[in-house]
C-alpha cells in the first residue's frame, strides 16, 4: 500500500510505503498525483519514505516506477529515499548513477534531515 505523505511544499511530492507494494498501488495513487504535479511544475521532488511494516514491491510496481521515472526523465530536481531495508538501500546505491535529479539515501531514523533537505531552497 502507497500513502501520500501531506504537508509538503508545492512542487514536492512524498510517498510512504507499508506492506508490499503492488502496481495498483503505483496506478492508484503514485502515477495520478505525479502526473497532475507535473501539469502544474516543472520539475518536482520526491521523497519516498518506507514504513516499518514494508516488505517489498510486486514486479508490476517496479515496472510501473521505471516507466514513470522515464516518462518524466529530466523533470525531476531532487529524490531522497528514507529506507532501512538493506536490499533497497543497496539497490539504490548501485543505480544512483542512472537517477536523473540530485538524490540522496537517508535512513529511517534520518526522516527530518531527509524532510529539510528535499523541502530546502535549491542553492541549500
Amino acid at each position: 500500500m502507497i500513502s501520500l505523505i501531506e504537508g509538503l511544499p508545492p512542487g514536492t511530492l512524498g510517498f510512504r510505503a507499508h506492506g508490499q507494494v503492488t502496481a495498483a498501488d503505483y496506478e492508484n495513487v503514485i502515477v495520478p498525483d505525479v502526473e497532475a504535479a507535473f501539469a502544474l511544475n516543472r520539475k518536482l521532488r520526491l521523497l519516498y519514505v518506507t514504513a516499518d511494516d514494508f516488505t517489498g514491491f510486486d514486479p508490476g510496481a517496479m515496472w510501473d516506477d521505471a516507466k514513470l521515472g522515464i516518462r518524466h526523465f529530466s523533470g525531476w530536481d531532487r529524490i531522497a529515499l528514507v529506507t532501512d531495508v538493506v536490499w533497497l538501500r543497496g539497490t539504490a546505491t548501485a543505480f544512483s548513477f542512472a537517477i536523473p535529479a540530485q538524490f540522496r539515501l537517508f535512513h529511517g531514523a534520518e526522516i527530518e534531515e531527509a524532510m529539510r533537505w528535499i523541502t530546502a531552497r535549491a542553492s541549500d
